[in-house]
């Protein structure tokens, strides 16, 4: 998912999102995006069968996961150091 204009910059966050709990890190990843004017693609884990599966998949201990042009930031400590380094 490039971004060859660089008009407006594209994230994708995967975060979990179940019934009883949202993940307060994935709450913070996404405001950290908002408040840095990225346009999100917001990808909800819906439940505890699907967000582990996705761990399992990129080896991952942990939700969630930011990506930006292609690059696997991480998660929002990550994502937070990340923009940091951009300033």
């Amino acid at each position: 998912m490039s971004n060859p204009d660089h008009s407006t910059p594209r994230a994708t966050l995967y975060r979990m999102v179940l019934p009883d709990h949202v993940c307060p890190y994935g709450l913070q990843a996404l405001s950290m995006l908002e408040d840095a004017g990225f346009e999100i693609d917001d990808r909800p884990l819906r439940s505890r069968e699907e967000t582990d599966a996705f761990k399992a998949e990129r080896g991952l201990d942990t939700t969630p996961l930011v990506i930006i042009d292609d690059e696997e930031i991480g998660g929002s400590d990550d994502l937070e150091r990340w923009l940091r380094s951009r300033h």
